[in-house]
């Protein structure tokens, strides 16, 4: 592949110099980082990553190429790529293709050769704001003016730009178990984990009200992952009320989660610089059992008023930072947790809370 220069430009007026990857041109988003070693292609696809710029902590990116089966969406939903070497050549036999390609194809720009191990840093000290990449301009001033009409992530919603536009079903239509998806970006793989468990699924749009949600017949309703603010997601929450007045089980992971949290009154806030990656320590305070998890999220539950709420039980929580990780609610069948149980990529030590929201529907 030619080199091709490329700079970078954050909100803050730093400024990094590198080499084009993927497609020549311009791109924009909040810059966040990622701490996983594999699993990038899935972590491309994840919908929850819609708006953001991803630094990849890990030196090599590229190197086992890219394979049709490892996705988590029908299209990669990053806005663009930073690494310190995006490679070209892969050397698995299974792959389908190279990053490179794969990159192009899905319009994607993205830029290699830096210290990412320093812009981490400087992203964790200074937290997350709006970059932009380019390839093919360099005008540093331009570019600082194109990157000052990029809207903040802060009150932004974007679920319903990445959510489905039409019904589909999946699973056993003669189960017993079946579940109302609201998709906010749902990944495959966890809707895989709810049909793999029996489970018959139908995935309704993110402004779904609830009376066609019920009209499903439902055993159970889930709340999916998706990106942005969930604050301004208003609709969501209208409708998540009247589902949990319905009493049946209900779980919530990552947007859902927070979502969850809103309908009863707990605010919100946009963390920091966010948790992102397939390492995050959990401790599960009900069982006394830690697990490491998969995380991709930048929005946050108050603890304050978590704490407070006389309805709420902490059920997991950070054990980097203290954050809330799950709740549950004490007068019906309804729980969430902040992080990617599924996990693809990802240590699977989570995957027994389908179990639980199987075991809920199966005895309410």
């Amino acid at each position: 592949m030619t080199s091709q220069p490329a700079i970078l430009v954050l909100a803050d007026g730093n400024v990094f110099h590198g080499q084009a990857f993927g497609k020549i041109g311009t791109t924009t988003g909040e810059i966040c980082f990622n701490t996983g070693m594999t699993g990038y292609q899935e972590v491309f696809t994840d919908p929850s990553y819609t708006g953001q710029v991803i630094i990849m902590n890990n030196v090599h990116v590229g190197n086992y190429g890219v394979k049709s089966t490892d996705v988590e969406s029908k299209s990669v939903k990053i806005h663009g790529l930073i690494g310190r070497n995006l490679e070209e050549k892969y050397s698995r036999l299974m792959a389908d293709g190279n990053l490179n390609e794969y990159l192009v194809n899905n319009n994607i720009v993205s830029i290699e050769g830096l210290d990412t191990r320093a812009l981490v840093a400087h992203v964790r000290q200074q937290g997350a704001m709006n970059c932009i990449i380019s390839s093919d301009n360099l005008d540093v001033d331009a570019l600082k003016a194109q990157l000052a009409k990029v809207p903040s992530m802060d009150g932004l919603e974007l679920a319903s730009t990445v959510s489905t536009k039409e019904v589909y079903e999946l699973g056993d239509k003669n189960s017993a178990i079946k579940v109302s998806v609201l998709d906010f970006g749902v990944k495959e793989h966890i809707l895989q984990c709810l049909v793999e468990r029996g489970a018959h699924v139908r995935v309704h749009p993110a402004k779904t009200d609830f009376a066609t949600l019920k009209a499903f017949n439902p055993t159970g309703y889930f709340l999916s992952n998706g990106p942005g603010d969930p604050a301004p997601m208003d609709y969501a929450i209208k409708t998540i009320k009247e589902v949990l007045n319905e009493k049946k089980p209900v779980f919530g992971i990552c947007l859902g989660h927070q979502l969850l949290a809103l309908a009863n009154d707990i605010p919100t806030f946009k963390m920091h610089h966010g948790h992102r990656g397939l390492n995050h320590p959990v401790k599960n305070v009900i069982t006394g059992l830690c697990e490491i998890t998969t995380q991709n999220h930048g929005f946050g539950v108050d603890p304050e008023a978590v704490l407070k709420h006389p309805n709420v039980t902490i059920s997991h929580v950070n054990l980097n930072d203290d954050s809330i990780e799950g709740i549950k609610l004490n007068d019906r069948p309804a729980f969430s947790v902040q992080y990617h149980p599924e996990a693809t990529p990802g240590p699977h030590d989570s995957r027994y809370l389908f179990d639980d929201f199987v075991s809920l529907m199966k005895t309410n």
